[in-house]
């Protein structure tokens, strides 16, 4: 991050191509969406302070998405060319010297490093009024075209209708991405005009204007041409999930996480993994999830916006949503943390369990077919097969408190609001309705009758 950076985005565009009601930047890649993208790229080179996004349709939910991230934004209320787009963050940027970035909200696949080369490029030539990253395109149609100067620097950019034959073969094209010397456009952005068919005040103008000022502008070309991608449509985004998520899984390995046919595995942009965690096959770990050192993560598990500490074992198909496990803890196969939960360490839960907004203290256990719904569980309770949380009374929810070294027998009914004292034992088939003592057996069952020769006498009835 460098304190002389600043870096407008500009993202005020629908796209059509898209097909959607919503904003094309809104789209999701990686596990974030287009713009969060380029701004975390962004928020690598200048603080949140001088990146500003420049908005347009949908402002207030765009705006919504990325504000968290610190940044500023201004608002091109018309849609009248990428200059205007530029023009209409001056009044946050124009009182900023050094460097000044241009990127676009819908090309995400830019890295972080060569957002860094574009900026140390230009801070190493200050005799030029900027830097545009280019690349070659095999079919370059509907792209503008790149002249070079004898010196390498950039002479013009043809738009593809303005263009001769000679200069439709050429290969070298226009990403629209720059990075210039803020004194130099500020002063002399205003110059760009309106003489072209759509009546727009297009950025790339601005070479043709430096260089009547005697200002020439540099080259940095990027071999690999999928960084500057912009996504227009449905198959263009699905691309650049691909290239985003297999970044990050390369990442990952080469960080010491052993993720078994990375193919199948989706990780998002922003999870954190420690090293010699194991992901098995079509894991999914979403959102900003983090999961510590030692780790096994089953097959087809998912992990959503949740803390997992050092080894933590989800067994296959279990799914953990917005809650937390600590060292040791375990679940599933086939469990279900549905939201808000927290299992301290050594705590267990087993096959088609469900945990809801509910804290499973330290070494505690509840392993075959239970609901724990609104819990507060202490530690080393044992919680027997098909047992139940009533807390919902078709009004309100209500708690269930069981203390340290509780015993609940299988398929025992707790009605909420109820505590279960420590050390206490609920006998199995028990509907527990009111408080129990430490150190007390609650039974609540009807007692068990026998009638013997029953079935004789009705299978004679019938």
């Amino acid at each position: 991050m460098d304190s002389s950076v600043t870096v407008v985005i500009l993202a005020a565009g629908l796209g059509t191509r898209m097909k959607s009601k919503k904003a094309k930047v809104l789209h999701r890649v990686g596990g974030m969406s287009l713009l969060e993208n380029v701004v975390h790229t962004a928020l690598g080179v200048a603080p949140p302070e001088q990146v500003v996004a420049v908005l347009g349709h949908q402002a207030d939910a765009v705006r919504q998405e990325v504000e968290h991230l610190g940044i500023q934004f201004a608002l091109q209320t018309e849609q009248k060319g990428t200059g205007h787009a530029v023009l209409c963050s001056r009044d946050q940027l124009a009182g900023h010297g050094g460097l000044l970035v241009v990127l676009y909200g819908d090309c995400p696949l830019l890295t972080d490093a060569t957002v860094r080369r574009l900026v140390e490029q230009q801070a190493a030539r200050p005799d030029t009024a900027g830097t545009l990253i280019t690349t070659t395109l095999d079919n370059p149609k509907g792209y503008g075209r790149i002249i070079l100067d004898s010196k390498g620097n950039v002479e013009a950019i043809v738009e593809e209708k303005a263009c001769s034959e000679e200069q439709r073969q050429v290969k070298l094209v226009n990403t629209g991405m720059y990075c210039f010397r803020a004194d130099l456009l500020w002063k002399h952005i205003g110059e760009i005009g309106t003489n072209n068919p759509a009546g727009e005040y297009y950025l790339t103008d601005i070479v043709q204007i430096l260089g009547e000022h005697g200002y020439s502008l540099g080259a940095l070309h990027l071999e690999d041409a999928s960084e500057v991608l912009g996504i227009n449509t449905r198959l263009e985004l699905a691309e650049a999930d691909k290239v985003l998520r297999w970044r990050t899984v390369r990442d990952l390995m080469l960080a010491g996480v052993t993720i078994e046919k990375p193919e199948t595995v989706t990780i998002d942009r922003g999870v954190t993994i420690g090293m010699d965690t194991v992901l098995e096959p079509f894991v999914q770990i979403r959102g900003k999830s983090s999961i510590g050192p030692d780790c096994q993560i089953g097959a087809c598990s998912i992990v959503n916006e949740s803390t997992l500490g050092a080894n933590v074992i989800l067994r296959p198909f279990t799914i953990v949503n917005t809650s937390r496990m600590d060292d040791g803890a375990e679940a599933g196969p086939y469990a279900r943390l549905r939201m808000e939960n927290h299992m301290g360490p050594g705590a267990h839960i087993g096959n088609f369990v469900e945990l809801k907004k509910t804290h499973l203290g330290a070494g505690s256990k509840a392993m075959h077919l239970t609901y724990l719904g609104d819990s507060e569980i202490g530690e080393h309770v044992n919680v027997g097969a098909g047992t139940i949380t009533c807390n919902y009374d078709g009004i309100k929810k209500s708690k269930t408190t069981i203390g340290d070294n509780a015993f609940v027998g299988s398929h025992a009914t707790l009605v909420a609001p109820v505590t279960i004292a420590r050390d206490s034992y609920i006998a199995a088939g028990s509907v527990i309705t009111k408080p129990v003592p430490e150190g007390a057996l609650a039974l609540g069952r009807s007692r068990q009758e026998l009638k013997e020769g029953w079935v004789a006498r009705r299978r004679k009835k019938t």
